[in-house]
């Protein structure tokens, strides 16, 4: 059993989240450091794949809302209304994979 004050994080989980988080926010940087560190440490390929499908999906779905809201202003409505609208629905849908993310 761990301590409960303990913080360290196995690298591999590490650089799988900080890879999800790199790809979702589009970042320059691509997250091709973290693949590196995942690639050298035998992370199985599907593991990998998960992450980028659900990471890939959160940045696209994210751009759709940013695009549904200012369609909505630019169509007349109003900022609050627009965001209402765009971020209605369920609050997480599966991938084009099928797979959940949350």
């Amino acid at each position: 059993m761990t301590d409960a004050t303990d913080t360290t994080i196995a690298p591999e989980v590490l650089a799988l989240a900080s890879l999800a988080a790199f790809v979702a926010a589009n970042h320059p940087k691509k997250g091709l450091c973290q693949l590196e560190i995942l690639r050298k440490h035998n992370v199985p390929q599907a593991h990998i794949d998960l992450v980028l499908d659900i990471a890939r999906h959160l940045r696209d779905e994210a751009g759709q809302i940013i695009d549904s809201e200012f369609d909505a202003v630019y169509a007349g409505g109003t900022p609050a209304a627009a965001a209402a609208t765009a971020s209605g629905g369920s609050c997480c849908t599966p991938t084009a994979k099928g797979n959940a993310c949350c």
